[in-house]
């Protein structure tokens, strides 16, 4: 018998988030929209509690992690991953991407290369260029249906492209590999050959499922956590994206100082105090809500695979390691990247996210976010079904 209830839709028009609102981006009013990465669920119900008493308070003054905050977010690594983090290797920040630049500015000077592997989550590249930084691309290989690193074509790049730093995705956004121990013990080995520290970016560690295991590439060795700044943040697992809470952690404390010095130069100062009370409340009574959340979310994937063997439309699903986002190839249909969005769109009223948008590898691609009601899930599949019949 199930505890929570992950088939309550709920209605999130007019709430002024992106993924309903944000004037739609002119896309058609009855897409479903599938495409931004938070989840259509309540947040855990103690998550809710401690957020109400706050709100009851009524004071919203400056805040800083305390105790009971340290104590909660260090039992979580330590309990799920193995990883003993010292709270003194702590930096926190408003979120994840803003970690990553710190972390960039930090690790390469200006014109300096930053390396990272595409298809890969867009800001990355983004956030490289703002900061004047070049951004070097290895892109994955598509392996009989699995991503693959080329370690070749990863060091190739590093040696001819004066490249500093590491940007590694794990699991990575949006094919769901879930990289395992080898392949991130030859990602760091390279990398400490080269003298490229490596900004981990591992925000979907808690979506993992079965025959597969998360690695802190920081756990791997002890030259690896010194080389690494991970960042990690609970806004993804348990979906209070707005509450703009995340850490990184950097046992070196030289590069700990250097990252510090680049967040302070921001300007950014004290953390979100309803993302602490948030985030504390997650680390501490929300495993029973993730573990069933991971069950129902097998679920909908299993959904998503029976549906697409019965359209037998050309999509077919990268076989999901990691992560709510699905990576749907949709090669076959020999489709421009922009009559594959205009399909989905204006033909089976799905919002998805174009394949494009991520880089090297990504064209004929498109990602879906299955985080929602099984009922919505079933929905797009009905019309995706439908919107089948009109292809040629």
């Amino acid at each position: 018998m199930t505890k929570f209830n992950f088939d309550l839709t709920i209605n999130r028009l007019n709430t002024g988030q992106i993924k309903y609102d944000y004037a739609r981006y002119d896309k058609p009013l009855d897409a479903i929209p599938m495409w931004v990465a938070d989840m259509d669920f309540k947040a855990p119900p103690e998550v809710l509690e401690s957020l109400k008493k706050t709100v009851e308070h009524g004071v919203f003054g400056y805040s800083e992690p305390g105790a009971s905050y340290w104590t909660a977010l260090l039992n979580w690594y330590k309990t799920r991953f193995d990883w003993d983090i010292q709270k003194n290797w702590a930096i926190t920040v408003p979120g994840v991407v803003f970690a990553l630049g710190a972390a960039i500015r930090a690790t390469a000077r200006k014109g300096e290369g930053v390396l990272f592997c595409q298809p890969v989550y867009y800001p990355f590249e983004k956030i490289i260029r703002s900061n004047n930084r070049k951004p070097v691309i290895s892109e994955l290989k598509l392996i009989n249906g699995k991503y693959e690193v080329d370690f070749e074509d990863f060091e190739n790049k590093i040696k001819q492209n004066n490249v500093k730093t590491f940007i590694l995705c794990s699991p990575h956004n949006p094919v769901s590999r879930v990289w395992n121990k080898q392949e991130l013990a030859n990602m760091g080995e390279i990398c400490l050959k080269h003298n490229v520290k490596i900004i981990s970016d591992e925000i979907h560690c808690d979506f993992v499922y079965a025959g597969h295991k998360h690695t802190v590439m920081a756990t791997i060795k002890e030259q690896f956590a010194y080389n690494t700044i991970t960042c990690i943040s609970p806004t993804k697992t348990f979906n209070f994206a707005n509450l703009h809470n995340a850490s990184m952690i950097i046992s070196n404390e030289s590069l700990h100082g250097a990252v510090q010095q680049e967040c302070l130069k921001t300007g950014y100062s004290n953390p979100s105090g309803l993302g602490l009370i948030a985030a504390q409340a997650a680390y501490r009574y929300g495993t029973a809500w993730l573990e069933e959340l991971l069950i129902y979310l097998q679920g909908n994937i299993k959904l998503l695979k029976q549906s697409m063997d019965d359209i037998n439309c050309g999509i077919s699903l990268i076989n999901p390691e990691g992560t709510y986002l699905m990576w749907l190839d949709c090669r076959t249909l020999k489709l421009t990247d922009k009559e594959l969005e205009n399909f989905f769109l204006t033909k089976a009223k799905i919002w998805l996210n174009c394949g494009s948008i991520f880089g090297l590898g990504g064209s004929g691609f498109m990602r879906m976010n299955i985080a929602c009601p099984r009922a919505t899930l079933d929905i797009a599949m009905q019309n995706l079904k439908e919107a089948a019949k009109t292809l040629s």
